[in-house]
C-alpha cells in the first residue's frame, strides 16, 4: 500500500512507567478509557504524545492496564487496555481491534446502506480517532497527535477490513494548528479521490457528503436509525425539519411520499447541499427551505399560524462545556415549546439532542414537562439512542437521545 509520506512518523514511541493516585487507579480498573493528569503522580521519563504508557497499581506494583500519552491533554493517557493481563501493542493489536469494530456494523450493510461510523473513538479502542465509511471512500479523522506513530500500520487494516479504494485524512482545529507533523486537513493519503462530494446510500435514501470541506467527515451518520424512522412516518404528511444541515430528515420524508418538506437552517449553504440530496431520489412532494435562525424562524411561523404534521427539531451541541448545561436545558425546553406550537392535529413532534453533557434522561423530562405546560394531550411514542455503529463504552459516549411525540389534539 502506497501512502502519501506526510503520514510517516520518525519517532519511535518510548515505554513509560507510570504511577497514578487513588482515584485514577480507580478509574482504571472500572474500565474507563481517561486519565487526567492530575491523577498522574509519577512518569519515569521525559514523555512525549503516543509514548506507551504502562500503569502499575500501588498493591503489588502490577500492571493495571495500557495507553497512550498525550502531555498536551488534560486527558493524559487516553487508555488502550484497561487489564493486568499481558498484551502487545502493534499492528496485530490493532488489527484485532478494528476488525470486532466491523464485526458489530456488519448487519448495517445489509440494509441498503454502504456509510458506517467503522471506528467510534474511546468506544472502540480508539481515544481521539473517529473513521467513517462513505461508498468506497474511507474518512480518517484524528484529533489527538497519540496516533501519529501508529496511523500507517492501522491505516493498512482499515483499508483491508473495509475494502475501501480511498483515504481521506481529516483533523481536528487542534491538530491543523500543530507543528508535530506535516499532516494536511482534507488531503487524500491514499487512492484517488474523483469528486471531494462522495455519494453514498443510507437505507435505501441516496445521499452525497463533502468529505474535503464538510462538518466532521462531511456528514452526521449517527441520527440513521431516527432519519429512516421520520421517512417512514412522512407519508402524505407535510414535514418541517429544523437544524436539517444536509437535509438528513428532510430527503428521507421525500423519499418516503411527504407532500411538502421545509428545511430550516441558519446556513443557505447547507440548505443547498439539502437540495442537492432530495434531487438524488426521485420524489413527488416539494422541497422548500427557510435559511435563518432557527428560535426567530419558528416564532415567525407561530404568529402567522403555520402548522406541520411532523416537526423535526435536531440542534447542535448547546453544551460544549460543563458551564453551559443549564443554558442549554432552557434552549431545549424553548425548542419543545415551540415545535408543540407548530404540530398539527394527530401530528408528531421529534425532539432530539447531541449534548453529551444533558444527560438523557434529564433531556426527556425537560421535554414532558414543556410538553405538559403547553396544555395539548400528548403520547411518547418512541425513545432512541444510539444506532449500532456509534456503540457506548463508557458513560461521557453517550451523547445521541430522541423522543417522538404524538399529539392527539
Amino acid at each position: 500500500m502506497n501512502f502519501s509520506k506526510s503520514i510517516l512518523s520518525s519517532q519511535t514511541p518510548k515505554r513509560l512507567a507510570i504511577k497514578l493516585n487513588a482515584k485514577g487507579e480507580k478509574s482504571v480498573i472500572q474500565g474507563h478509557p481517561w486519565v487526567f493528569s492530575n491523577n498522574i503522580i509519577k512518569v519515569n521519563s521525559n514523555p512525549k504524545s503516543g509514548d506507551l504508557a504502562i500503569i502499575f497499581g500501588k498493591n503489588k506494583n502490577r500492571v493495571i492496564g495500557l495507553g497512550l500519552y498525550d502531555p498536551k491533554s488534560p486527558i493524559a493517557i487516553k487508555m488502550l487496555y484497561n487489564s493486568s493481563e499481558r498484551i502487545i501493542i502493534d499492528a496485530v493489536f490493532f488489527n484485532k481491534r478494528i476488525e470486532e469494530a466491523y464485526v458489530k456494523r456488519k448487519p448495517l450493510l445489509k440494509t441498503q446502506t454502504n456509510s458506517y461510523r467503522l471506528i467510534f473513538g474511546e468506544n472502540d479502542g480508539f481515544p481521539g480517532l473517529i473513521v467513517d465509511v462513505y461508498a468506497s471512500v474511507l474518512v480518517v479523522k484524528l484529533y489527538s497527535e497519540i496516533w501519529l506513530p501508529y496511523l500507517e500500520a492501522i491505516l493498512k487494516a482499515l483499508i483491508i477490513i473495509s475494502e475501501c479504494k480511498t483515504v481521506v485524512l481529516r483533523l481536528s482545529r487542534k491538530l491543523q494548528q500543530s507543528k508535530a507533523h506535516e499532516l494536511k486537513d482534507g488531503s487524500v493519503i491514499y487512492g484517488i479521490l474523483e469528486d471531494e462530494v462522495v455519494e453514498f446510500i443510507e437505507h435505501g435514501v441516496n445521499f452525497s457528503a463533502n468529505v474535503i470541506k464538510g462538518h466532521k467527515t462531511g456528514y452526521f451518520l449517527d441520527h440513521r436509525f431516527n432519519r429512516k424512522q421520520v421517512g417512514e412516518w412522512s407519508g402524505g404528511k407535510t414535514v418541517l425539519d429544523v437544524f436539517s444541515y444536509a437535509g438528513g430528515f428532510s430527503v428521507h420524508a421525500l423519499a418516503n411520499n411527504a407532500t411538502t418538506v421545509t428545511s430550516m437552517d441558519i446556513s443557505a449553504q447547507a440548505l443547498e447541499m439539502a437540495i442537492q440530496n432530495g434531487k438524488l431520489n426521485a420524489y413527488s412532494g416539494v422541497h422548500k427551505t427557510i435559511a435563518d435562525d432557527a428560535f426567530k424562524a419558528l416564532k415567525a411561523l407561530i404568529k402567522n399560524n403555520i402548522t406541520y404534521d411532523v416537526v423535526v427539531i435536531d440542534p447542535p451541541s448547546f453544551a460544549k462545556q460543563q458551564s453551559e448545561i443549564e443554558l442549554a436545558k432552557k434552549k431545549y425546553a424553548q425548542l419543545a415549546v415551540l415545535g408543540a406550537k407548530l404540530v398539527s392535529k394527530k401530528g408528531l413532534l421529534v425532539l432530539a439532542s447531541c449534548s453529551s453533557r444533558v444527560l438523557a434522561q434529564s433531556f426527556f423530562d425537560i421535554n414532558t414537562k414543556a410538553l405538559l405546560d403547553s396544555k395539548r394531550m400528548f403520547k411518547v411514542v418512541l425513545k432512541t439512542q444510539h444506532d449500532i455503529d456509534h456503540p457506548i463504552s463508557f458513560p461521557e459516549g453517550a451523547y445521541l437521545k430522541c423522543g417522538y411525540y404524538r399529539f392527539g389534539d
